[in-house]
C-alpha cells in the first residue's frame, strides 16, 4: 500500500519505496558500528536577533543584540542563582548601550529614566562619549560584555539610581568575569596568572554587590531587581557564606525558611546551605 497515495492532486509524485523511519534506521546502525555521530554546536549567533530602541536621551534610533528567548536551554544555575543556559550567556546582552550618547542600563531598566537623570547623562555622559559602532558585531565577547556593563554602572552612578541597580549591576559584572574565567586556558603560567587576575576582580564586584544589597534592603520596596525578598534574602545568605559572615547568613536563611512565599526548591537550596554553615562553625 502507498502510504502517500492521495497527494498528486498537490502536484507531488507519490511512491512505494520511501521508508517513514530510514533516517533513524541508518542512525541506529552507525551506532551499532560503534561510529557516534557528532553533535553540531550551535554558534552564539544563532541565538541573537537585532531589535531597534529609540534612546530616550538623544532620541536616536538604534539597533541592539538580545536573545531569542524561546532558543535557549536553561541549565541548572549555580548556588548564588548566577543564570547558565546552553551554548550561551546570556548575561552578555542584558545591557542597552545607545552608541550616540553613551547612555546604558540593564535591559529592564533602559526605559526607566526620569527628565532630571536624563540631564545628568547628557551633561556627564554624552558630552564626553566617543560612540564605537558596534552593529557589525555578530557577539559580544566577555570583555566586551563587561566593558557594557561597566558603562552601565557609571550611568547609573551619574544618574543617582537606585542601590539596588548599582549592586545588581556590580552581580552581573562578578558573574560575567566568573563566566570569563571558565573559559580561560590556565596550561602556561602567564595564562594561570591572568585567570587569577580575573577572579580577583569577580570578587572586588562581588564584595561591592553584597554590600549595596544590603543597603538597598534597608530602604527600597520588594520587588527589588525583579526579586521577591525570599529569593534576595537566599542570594544575600549564599554571599554572606561566601564572604564566612555565617551570623548573618543564618539570619537571612530564617527568613527564607519562613517565607510562605518561597518557592520548595528555595527553601531546599536554604536547608542546604544552613547544614554547610553549621559544618563550618563546627570546625
Amino acid at each position: 500500500m502507498n502510504i502517500f497515495s492521495g497527494l498528486e492532486k498537490f502536484g507531488l509524485k507519490s511512491t512505494d519505496s520511501v521508508n517513514l523511519f530510514d533516517d533513524d534506521q541508518k542512525e541506529e546502525g552507525r551506532k551499532e558500528e560503534g561510529k557516534p555521530v557528532e553533535e553540531k554546536v550551535p554558534s552564539e549567533e544563532e541565538f541573537l536577533l537585532e531589535k531597534s530602541v529609540r534612546c530616550k536621551v538623544c532620541d536616536q534610533v538604534f539597533k541592539t543584540k538580545v536573545v531569542k528567548n524561546g532558543r535557549v536551554k536553561r541549565l541548572e544555575p549555580d548556588r548564588d542563582l548566577r543564570p547558565r543556559f546552553q551554548y550561551i550567556d546570556t548575561l552578555k546582552y542584558d545591557i542597552t548601550s545607545c552608541p550616540n550618547c553613551g547612555y546604558t542600563a540593564m535591559n529592564r531598566y533602559f526605559d526607566q529614566i526620569m527628565p532630571t537623570q536624563e540631564k545628568l547623562i547628557r551633561e556627564q555622559i554624552a558630552s564626553n562619549f566617543q560612540g564605537k559602532n558596534e552593529l557589525q558585531k555578530s557577539s559580544y565577547t566577555y570583555d566586551e560584555a563587561i566593558d557594557r556593563y561597566k558603562l552601565s554602572l557609571m550611568n547609573t552612578v551619574v544618574k543617582k539610581g537606585k542601590d539596588s541597580e548599582k549592586a545588581y549591576t556590580c552581580l552581573k559584572i562578578a558573574w560575567l568575569l566568573r563566566g570569563k574565567a571558565e573559559t580561560m586556558p590556565e596550561g602556561k603560567p602567564e595564562e594561570k596568572a591572568a585567570k587569577e587576575e580575573c577572579l580577583k576582580e569577580e570578587e572586588v564586584f562581588y564584595q561591592q554587590a553584597y554590600e549595596g544589597f544590603l543597603k538597598a534592603v534597608s530602604k527600597e520596596m520588594f520587588p527589588m531587581c525583579g526579586m521577591e525578598q525570599s529569593t534576595l534574602d537566599y542570594l544575600l545568605a549564599y554571599m554572606a557564606f561566601h564572604f564566612k559572615k555565617y551570623e548573618v547568613a543564618s539570619k537571612l536563611l530564617a527568613s527564607v525558611m519562613a517565607s510562605p512565599s518561597a518557592s520548595r526548591r528555595m527553601k531546599d537550596m536554604g536547608l542546604e546551605l544552613k547544614n554547610e554553615i553549621i559544618a563550618e562553625l563546627r570546625k
